[in-house]
């Protein structure tokens, strides 16, 4: 028998919280009650990068201020390796990664989604390939794994470096190993309420020596004396013997540098990450599996997935459900963004339309996602029944 009661309120509901727990604090408390703790960049960083190198499962890890400086110096180090050319980039990204192949003097390619995975159109990849291309920026979107065998095989038999963004997508994986392993660089952000959190924060990763060098010197105004190696030390300054060793700057670079306190912070919670992840991959299956798949596209990958945000998107462009839908979730105080990560098709934003004109219309699959697409909060202290919950509020629309 149908019931005529309201439905409990599922709101509200932001649309992140914050990861930081009072365990963490009381870390930095504890640092901050020693002797004349060092607060700017040492052993607490120095130690942040090696546990997180082995959590990885990668060589090397350099620290940083933010994903987007993660970015920044991961561009820069390939330009100064590889030289100039194009960098093929998703039309669903954040803007930083972007903005980073611009700033360090790369053109951009652009290509259309892959619904399933909200990453980059793989076989759209493969045909850009051309001889001015030195590198893929492949994003994994909210926690979804967007690479395939057959692209890794093909890219790899080219020798086209992969520059991987796993800002929103810590622990997910590809095959059993972490998003972040594959490429010659990999970036992470640790900004507020990501899977880790160190206020502010990233970390470019690789098992590549020489750009390890490099990317410690991009980190810190491009001096040489941040490199780990004595031989790269002993190479500038027989060169540069007119120069105080202590002042050699190899490139026109950036202080980028974080703190001990934020690596005190991520120190303190990679060792409950993993389990933190289990429940955000729980939560995004009770969500998918309770949506009505004719109103909504539930077919995503999830397969290794680590998810950071629940990916609503219309099965059709429907415009009066999409009405119904905001309409609904604004009611019940849940937070949401639409175009899901940075708002959409980034061809749309007008520091690309001043370059590209109208090219954001020859995109079609992510200009769906652009208007008919959303993320919602996921965290690991969301309860299972507050996710049926949403689920049985938008069935309903």
């Amino acid at each position: 028998m149908k019931s005529d009661a309201t439905p409990p309120s599922v709101g509200p509901w932001p649309l992140m919280r914050n990861n930081i727990s009072r365990g963490d604090l009381d870390a930095v408390i504890r640092f901050l009650e020693q002797d004349d703790p060092i607060l700017t960049q040492s052993a607490q960083v120095a130690a942040f990068e090696r546990e997180w190198a082995a959590w990885l499962g990668v060589k090397h890890c350099v620290f940083v201020n933010s994903g987007s400086s993660a970015n920044l110096i991961t561009m820069a180090a390939l330009r100064e390796s590889a030289g100039a050319g194009e960098i093929i980039v998703p039309t669903l990204t954040w803007v930083s990664d972007i903005a980073s192949v611009l700033q360090c003097g790369f053109e951009p390619v652009f290509v259309d989604i892959d619904p399933q995975t909200l990453g980059m159109d793989l076989e759209q990849v493969i045909d850009s390939i051309t001889p001015r291309t030195k590198g893929i920026f492949l994003t994994h979107i909210l926690g979804y794994d967007a690479l395939s065998d057959a692209f890794l095989a093909e890219i790899g038999r080219r020798g086209i470096p992969l520059i991987e963004d796993v800002c929103e997508s810590h622990g997910a994986t590809h095959g059993g190993r972490r998003l972040g392993s594959f490429g010659l660089m990999s970036n992470f952000s640790f900004y507020y309420a990501h899977h880790l959190s160190t206020i502010e924060g990233g970390m470019v990763c690789t098992d590549d020596a020489d750009l390890f060098e490099m990317l410690r010197m991009f980190r810190s105004h491009g001096m040489v004396r941040e490199s780990t190696s004595a031989a790269v030390k002993d190479a500038y300054r027989e060169r540069y013997a007119d120069l105080n060793p202590d002042f050699i700057f190899a490139f026109p670079s950036y202080n980028v540098r974080s703190t001990e306190i934020n690596a005190v912070i991520g120190r303190h919670q990679l060792p409950r990450l993993d389990a933190n992840n289990q429940i955000r991959s729980r939560n995004l299956d009770i969500f998918l599996d309770g949506l009505d798949s004719n109103r909504y596209r539930t077919d995503f990958r999830r397969e290794g997935s680590s998810n950071y945000a629940f990916t609503l998107v219309l099965r059709e462009p429907d415009e009066a459900l999409r009405a119904r839908v905001e309409t609904t979730l604004r009611g019940e105080r849940i937070e949401f963004r639409r175009g899901t990560s940075g708002g959409g098709n980034q061809l749309r934003q007008p520091y690309l339309r001043k370059l590209y004109g109208d090219a954001y219309a020859r995109f079609p699959k992510i200009d769906h996602v652009h208007f008919f697409g959303y993320y919602i909060g996921n965290y690991p202290d969301l309860e299972a029944s507050r996710v049926q919950g949403l689920c049985d509020l938008l069935n309903r629309l």
